[in-house]
């Protein structure tokens, strides 16, 4: 037992003489690499990295020390992905994410990926041998840069600690180049670990680095939309994730409320209107396209989630406006092409129709929306049945129209998951701009633990909801307690039918039910008493009058306990959303 002492006590002595001496050196005027990162990440304003340690890094740990980073380390590298996305989202900053070499920079190549399809601005910082074993085989060694270059904006290595600072500038630069996205930076760990005189190490000034990104376009075109839309009488404006990303929602709602536009939502900008606006418009979209004189689309691309603009109507004037010059036009012609910042272009628009507004058009787009609102609310009332429905297996249906009557104003809304999540859409309506999370194009599944984490970690204040499919929970759920450790618990509801059913539906209509059930069947798994595990209260719910009270009690316990809960809904298998039964995702 002596010996066990002493040698801890000659660890702790040493421990002290190098805390020591890296003290003398800092007063010294020297800073090591890792210092050098957390350095330039809180000159960009940075409060918050998410990682998973690993040997290569732990230099940046100490820097982040030293500047009052937050740092917090998860149990898998893709869950620090998602989250520094999430965070990303949720902030309008930018999200960061630090991974050991090797493993740790591939496990976090979904949650890049997903980042790069949504247009976040993420940087992922990687580790990496040291340059001195270039090419020799060391520890977890991999070609990073090449690996990460199609699915980022900017990917390069650093060479040496004096350019470190000047490097992360650089990728952070890229990050919210035109339309923002993740950057990946590999930095060795002899370069992270060495000192250099203060002197001569590369630290741009803070904001001292980038141009406004606060762009409105060409003049003259702003002019040509605000003629459009003055004299239309039937038009509809679409906004996709770009408008909240930018934070372009207040200019958003002014331009759609003075001149009478009937808006549908994308992505991140659903809530950028409460429910029961006048002019908030969501079950119509098919009709508000085909029956438009004018569409405008506001961020968000001709892909697959738009029928790569052949859902739009033939005979309406197309207006896209975008932050990426190649979205524009791209899979679909249009009529005007706008590129630049989506609220500094709005804004525009508006005050260039200042004064001009025709009475007789705008009478006309009034009776228009009307027109559209019968039809929402008979839409409305055709899903009622299902919304209400008392039957067990429960469906999934009653479930989201359950989870939108639970919303609080204040909830932020994540959907993690396939079909059940597809059918949420249908019904759950987020109150305010910024309380709806959703993978994105990539369609990730695995999404929504990282979000949650970094939801509960930019709004405190803000209850967190995450609806899971089964298959989604099983692949992420075990950071749940990382939310735990951190103080951010949230509510994880579980829509169980035991499959990867949005998969599965294609699977039988294509092979039948001999084969179409191959690959795609879970177990009956009860999640509830996951988070009995971690310490949180745990619901199996099986009759869909109880959905109700078991999402309250969840509520209470997370405020009581401080730990998360899962209420796990077993629901039907043989309910699926329309565009699963019509395989929209792959036309």
């Amino acid at each position: 037992m002596s010996s066990v002492l002493t040698s801890n006590n000659s660890t702790q002595a040493s421990t002290t003489a190098e805390d020591t001496l890296k003290a003398k050196s800092r007063d010294a005027g020297v800073i090591s690499g890792g210092h050098l990162v957390a350095r330039a990440l809180k000159n960009e304003g940075v409060d918050t990295i998410f990682t998973l340690c690993g040997g290569h890094i732990i230099d940046i740990y100490d820097g982040c020390v030293d500047e009052g980073i937050r740092i917090i380390d998860v149990r898998h590298e893709q869950v620090a992905a998602h989250a520094a996305d999430g965070y990303a989202r949720q902030t309008g900053k930018l999200g960061v994410v630090v991974t050991t070499a090797g493993p740790g920079c591939t496990n976090a190549v979904t949650g890049i990926a997903t980042a790069f399809r949504s247009e976040s601005p993420v940087l992922h910082i990687g580790g990496q041998g040291g340059v001195t074993q270039h090419m020799m085989g060391s520890l977890q060694d991999l070609p990073h840069t090449e690996m990460m270059r199609p699915i980022t904006k900017f990917s390069a290595g650093v060479r040496t600690t004096e350019r470190v600072a000047d490097m992360v500038s650089m990728a952070i630069r890229e990050c919210f180049a035109g339309a923002p996205g993740p950057a990946y930076l590999e930095i060795p760990r002899d370069v992270l670990d060495r000192e250099v005189d203060i002197n001569r190490a590369v630290i741009p000034e803070p904001g001292g680095y980038r141009a406004s990104v606060k762009t409105a376009g060409d003049a003259a075109d702003i002019e040509k939309l605000a003629d459009i839309l003055l004299k239309a009488e039937r038009p509809v404006v679409l906004f996709g994730s770009q408008v909240w990303a930018a934070r372009g929602h207040e200019e958003a709602i002014a331009l759609v409320r003075a001149l009478d536009i009937p808006a549908y939502f994308n992505g991140a900008s659903r809530g950028l209107l409460p429910p029961g606006d006048p002019h908030h418009f969501d079950r119509t979209r098919r009709e508000g396209f085909d029956k438009a004189d004018v569409i405008v689309i506001v961020g968000t691309p001709f892909d697959f989630r738009m029928g790569y603009g052949k859902r739009l109507g033939l005979n309406a004037t197309l207006v896209q406006i975008d932050q990426d010059y190649r979205t524009v036009g791209k899979n679909r012609d249009i009529s005007l092409g706008l590129v630049g910042d989506p609220g500094t272009i709005m804004a525009a628009v508006l005050q260039a129709t200042t004064g001009r507004i025709d009475k007789g058009a705008h009478g006309k787009r009034r009776e228009w929306m009307q027109s559209l609102q019968a039809l929402e609310e008979s839409a409305t009332a055709k899903l009622m049945s299902k919304f209400k429905d008392n039957s067990s297996p429960i469906n999934p249906y009653r479930v989201a129209y359950e989870i939108n009557e639970f919303l609080s104003d204040d909830t932020i809304y994540i959907g993690d998951g396939g079909d059940v999540v597809t059918i949420s859409a249908q019904a759950v309506r987020p109150r305010r701009p910024g309380q709806w999370m959703d993978p994105g194009a990539l369609g990730s599944l695995g999404v929504g633990t990282g979000f949650a984490i970094a939801a509960g970690l930019a709004h405190p204040q803000k209850e967190v909801l995450c609806y899971y499919g089964d298959g989604a929970f099983s692949m992420t759920a075990f950071d749940m307690e990382t939310a735990n450790r951190f103080n951010v618990p949230y509510i994880a509801v579980i829509g169980n039918n035991s499959a990867m059913n949005q998969i599965r539906y294609g699977q039988l209509a294509k092979y039948g039910q001999e084969r179409g059930n191959v690959g795609n069947l879970l177990s009956d798994v009860p999640f509830g008493k996951f988070a009995e595990m971690l310490g949180g209260y745990g619901e199996e719910v099986r009759d869909p009058a109880m959905i109700a009270g078991a999402l309250q009690r969840a509520r209470e316990s997370v405020r009581k306990t401080g730990r998360s809960a899962v209420i796990n809904i077993w629901v039907d298998p043989s309910i699926y959303a329309p565009g699963t039964m019509a395989q929209t995702m792959y036309k």
